[in-house]
Order: structure tokens, then C-alpha cells, then sequence
């Protein structure tokens, strides 16, 4: 009885959180209003800037603001010509350099964005800033935060099920199962999602980054830069939360005439 309970609760929370991506017209399982995932990132941004050293580089600074400012333009005319005017009243958008080696970036939900300066080498100019800020804006925009807590509470949900169904077995089998379980989970859902959400967000990001104005051949110059700089320190794809350097850039190779075409059609 318990077991079928869980497995009704699963199936409710998939038929009632059922969304759509508007950029790209994916269905989504997401059941974390952002009226409640907002306000913990804002929180968390927040908290993170008391800890860390802004960057002194008020040039570098106002690039990336200036980066930010120009693909959320973009991302509303889109929006607007896709009668989605208001999908974004709730975000707070801010732009912020600090100063850290990491060559990293990455946008909260409701699109609180962080650079670290580290990785503007390689980025080298602002058609490559705008290649991650399109990146991690997209990510924010197809709310892979909350699908993300979603899909990790439907994990745990049917782990508790597997928990039950093995009530009855030995310890030994229960672990068993249970190990099965997670590394299936893991390796068979949890890692190939996220890889989807990574592509997602470069297809969204290429669109918005073209829309914006910059070009985006220099987004396969910048994953080349950054495949050359992880040479032989990546794990296989299938282990990996990120599609490996060379399928991204085949991907984002194939996609630039189409968003070509299609950032055309949003031209201010």
C-alpha cells in the first residue's frame, strides 16, 4: 500500500508541475514556485557578496554590466514578440565582477549573475563574455534551478519507494539494492538531465547573445579555448554533468545558422 501511495504521489507531482520552457518549448517538471525559490537566491547572492572581493576593474566591471544589460534587453524583445511579456517581473537582474582566479560564472534564479575575473582570459572580449553570460542567464531564464530541486525530490521519493518495496529482504540485499539504485539513478537520470539542461542553456544562450548583437562564431572559439585548457583533466561524458567540449562545439556549430535566422526576425 505504501509503495503504491508513493507512486501515486510521483505521478501527481509530474501531472501538476508539468511546465514549458518558452524559449525552447521543452516540457518541464518543476513544482518550486519562483515566489518561493526567488527570495533564497536573492538571499544567498546576497550573503555570497559580503564574503567575496569585488574586483577593483571598473573597465572589466562595466563590461560584464554591460554584457548583462544588452542580452536582457534581448531577452525581452523576445519575450514580447512571443506574448510572454511578463515572464520576467520577478527578476532582479544584477551583474557583478569579484576578483577570483576560478575561471567560472554562474546566474541564481530570478538572475542575480556573478563573473569571476579569472575567466575573462578567456572569454578575451565581450562576444566571449557574452558567450557565458548567455550561457548562465539561459539557465535562469528555463528555471533549471527549480527543475533541478524538483527532479531531486522525485529521486528521493522513489528511493524511499525502492526503500519499502525491500523492506522484507536481507540487510545485505537491501544495500544492495539501494547502491543499484542510486548509481542507476545517478548515472542513468540525474547526470544526462543535467547534461540536457547545459545544452539547452547553449542554444538559448546563443539566440540571446546573437540577439544582442555579438557574434556567435566566437562562442566555438571560446569552448575551443576552454576545451584546450581542460585537456585530459575531463571525465568521460557519461560521468559528467557538462556534454564534453567537442559534442558542445559540434552543437553550438550546427545551431548558428538557425539562430542566425531566427535572431533576425527580433532585430530592434
Amino acid at each position: 500500500m505504501i509503495k503504491k501511495i508513493s507512486a501515486f504521489l510521483v505521478v501527481a507531482m509530474l501531472f501538476v508541475a508539468c511546465k514549458t520552457v518558452p524559449f525552447t518549448g521543452r516540457k518541464q517538471v518543476n513544482f518550486m514556485p519562483n515566489s518561493q525559490l526567488f527570495p533564497m537566491a536573492f538571499a544567498q547572492y546576497d550573503g555570497f557578496l559580503k564574503e567575496h572581493k569585488l574586483s577593483s576593474n571598473n573597465t572589466d566591471a562595466n563590461r560584464v554590466k554591460t554584457v548583462g544589460k544588452r542580452i536582457v534587453a534581448a531577452t525581452q524583445r523576445y519575450l514580447d514578440a512571443n506574448r510572454a511579456k511578463g515572464y520576467m517581473k520577478d527578476y532582479k537582474w544584477e551583474f557583478n565582477l569579484v576578483h577570483d582566479p576560478q575561471k567560472n560564472a554562474w546566474c541564481m534564479p530570478g538572475g542575480k549573475v556573478v563573473f569571476y575575473d579569472g575567466i575573462l582570459d578567456v572569454c578575451q572580449n565581450d562576444a566571449g563574455i557574452a558567450t557565458v553570460m548567455g550561457h548562465e542567464i539561459s539557465h535562469a531564464l528555463a528555471n533549471h534551478g527549480g527543475e533541478r530541486m524538483s527532479q531531486g525530490m522525485i529521486q528521493q521519493a522513489v528511493g524511499v519507494g525502492v526503500n519499502v518495496a525491500t523492506r522484507n529482504k536481507s540487510a545485505q540485499t537491501r544495500k544492495l539494492w539501494m547502491a543499484a539504485y542510486g548509481m542507476g539513478a545517478q548515472v542513468g537520470v540525474m547526470l544526462p538531465f543535467s547534461r540536457k539542461q547545459e545544452s539547452e542553456a547553449d542554444k538559448i544562450g546563443l539566440l540571446l547573445m546573437t540577439m544582442a548583437g555579438y557574434d556567435p562564431n566566437e562562442a566555438v572559439s571560446f569552448w575551443g579555448r576552454m576545451e584546450s585548457m581542460s585537456a585530459g583533466k575531463a571525465p568521460p561524458e557519461f560521468l559528467s554533468t557538462h556534454p564534453a567540449h567537442k559534442t558542445r562545439i559540434a552543437n553550438i556549430k550546427r545551431l548558428i545558422p538557425e539562430v542566425q535566422r531566427k535572431a533576425a526576425k527580433y532585430k530592434q
